[in-house]
Order: structure tokens, then sequence, then C-alpha cells
């Protein structure tokens, strides 16, 4: 595996992909795609393994009826169809406090209405609501190209970045794209230094150390705990990303620290600090093969119409349909992960991505 340039993970149902995570040596859009493709072609006998098994063993399904929320939709359709569009077209990143008071109106106004012989309660209202407002975006989105910013599908937020920013550190950088910002500080060590791993195949040191840190605050949250989920997977996502541009443990025998500190977050922080590790990294003189850099392109489909999101929003991820993130040098891709939230994607949509 040491020798290898692709290490990949892929999950997926008999006609579609629904996972992907990758770590590879700058290797081309063409092969990073093909490797996928093999790789669903692969998992096909197990599938057929897992369909033989549940025709001899498994139980008879249960039939499960969604409740049946129509007759509010209908209603609330007619009645804040005006708001909800208002609500889509207007700068969510710039006005948010702007944006909740439309939201509390709405609801507000539908409340008042029905709130005698109401036969509907105020949880089944919000998610009537929510879904609505997706409706919405999506097929705005799908009509007109525009996003809830009012970006065209392809536009990346605007970017700052800055190194150097904390003078007494070995390396500093301070990197924004649009309402998401990573301040990163890299610190250089000597080899006792290194971390000891203890994995299932036994024991090794790592000499690069990346930890991800997202503080409630980013976010507009109070409370502070232990890592989770987030802060391990983003972070190893961005190791993932770093890592095959690092410099021989020969020519820089030097145990390597990265963290990043998300100050703010809207979408694609864990590629806000592929970006500025790369930097911080840079400020510290590590000699880096090529910088990295990385961005998460969303999904939106209907049917047989989809559009592809560069640089997404935490709403375009929330209401969207995959979340693809994807770091590389001009060389190649260095890391790839994917999350589909519907049935899967095809070789097309993946090709578009």
């Amino acid at each position: 595996m040491p020798e290898s340039k692709l290490d990949l993970v892929v999950a997926g149902t008999e006609n579609a992909v629904l996972m992907v995570e990758s770590e590879a040596k700058e290797l081309p859009e063409d092969v990073m795609l093909g490797a996928v493709i093999f790789g669903q072609k692969g998992f096909q006998p197990v599938i057929d393994a897992i369909i033989k098994l549940a025709e001899v063993a498994a139980k008879e399904p249960r039939d499960f009826i969604p409740e049946d929320l129509s007759d509010l939709e209908t209603t609330m359709l007619e009645m804040v169809e005006k708001d909800l569009q208002k609500l889509t077209q207007s700068p969510i990143n710039k006005n948010v406090t702007a944006i909740d008071a439309i939201k509390a109106n709405v609801v507000d106004k539908f409340m008042s209405k029905i709130e005698e012989n109401c036969e509907f309660n105020a949880d089944q209202i919000a998610t009537v609501f929510k879904h609505l407002q997706a409706k919405i975006v999506r097929q705005n989105i799908l009509d007109t190209g525009k996003r809830i910013d009012g970006r065209t599908l392809s536009t990346v937020r605007s970017i700052q970045s800055e190194v150097g920013i904390l003078p007494r550190a070995h390396g500093s950088a301070l990197f924004t794209r649009g309402e998401t910002q990573a301040l990163v500080i890299a610190t250089l060590g000597t080899s006792e230094d290194e971390q000891y791993i203890d994995s299932l195949t036994g024991t090794y040191k790592e000499t690069f150390l990346l930890h991800y840190n997202f503080p409630p605050f980013s976010v507009g949250e109070t409370g502070r705990s232990s890592p989770g989920r987030r802060e391990i997977g983003h972070g190893k996502l961005a190791w993932r990303a770093i890592h095959p541009i690092l410099p021989t443990k020969d020519s820089f025998p030097y145990t390597i620290r990265a963290v990043s500190e998300i100050t703010e977050s809207n979408g694609s922080s864990s590629m806000a600090t592929v970006c500025g590790t790369s930097l911080a990294l840079m400020d510290a003189g590590v000699p880096l093969a090529r910088p990295v850099a990385g961005i998460a392109m969303g999904l939106i489909k209907e049917g047989e119409r989809f559009a592809i999101l560069s640089d997404i929003l935490g709403d375009e991820d929330h209401l969207g349909d995959m979340d693809f993130k994807v770091a590389g040098t001009k060389n190649g891709i260095t890391s790839l992960q994917m999350d589909i939230k519907i049935d899967g994607i095809t070789e097309e949509i993946m090709k578009s991505t």
C-alpha cells in the first residue's frame, strides 16, 4: 500500500454510487472517475450475494405508510408562496436576521388563519414549511441557474488569505472564503514529537498531525464538548489532501503539526482547512511539492434534470442532494469525499462534477 498511488473506498447500490472516500497522489480526473466506476463494478458480486441471502433468510418487509401531509402542504403553499419566493431570493449570507424574521412572519401568518379547528400540530406545520422552502429553492436553481445568494452555478465566493499573522508561530495563515474562515497554525518538531499510532496492523509513527477544531461559536451556537464525528472526519479529510504532497522524511526530518481553528462557517470548512494548511506549511518553510486547494461541490437533482453547484453554502448542503469535496494541486487530485442523500448518482453526473 505505501507504493500505491490511490487508496479509495466506494459504497453504492447495484446501479449507482452512494459514497466515496479516498487519498491519491495527484491523479488526473479521468483516472479517479475510472477508479470509482471500477469499484462500483467490483462490489456487484457482494450485492448479488446479499440479494440471494435475503431471498433465503430475510423476514417479510413491513409496510410503512408515511404521514400524509399533502392537504396541509397545498393549503400552506397557497397562503405563503409569495413570502417563500421572497425568502429564496434574499441574500441569506448578508441578512440572516431579516430572513429569520420572514420565516417567523410566514409561520405566524399561517398559524393565525388555521388555529381554529386545526387538525395539524406545530411540528407538522414546521416540517411542511421546511419542505416547501427546500422545494422552491431547488426549483429556482434548476429553472433560473441562480442560487440563494445570487451566484451562478459555477461562481466561487470571494477569497481572502493572509500568512504570517502570528509572528511567534513557525507558520500561520488565515483563509477566508465567503463566510467560512479557518485560522491555521503550523508547528515543527523533532523526531521525538512523532505520534505513535496503535492500529489493527501494529504500531507505527506518524510525522504529520492535523487537528481540526470546530467551536460552536463559528455557527452562532454555545457550549463546548470533546472532539466528535465532525472534528475527526473533517480533520482526516484535510490530512489526506495534504499528506501526498509533503516532503519525504529523508529530505525534511521534522514532525509537522497543523491546527485548524474554524472561526466562522457557512459551508466547506474542511476545504478551507486544506487551503489554510497549505499556506501555513509554506509559511513555516515546509517544502511542499505544490500548493493544495480544495472546494465543496453540490447537486440539485429532480428527475432527469440536475444542476452542479460550486462552493456550496451550508443551506445548499442541507437542501441539496450531494456533498462532494475534492482537493488537489494543479497536477491532479489528492483527496476525494462524496456523500449522497438520494438513491445514488450516475457516471454522467460524476463527470460533470
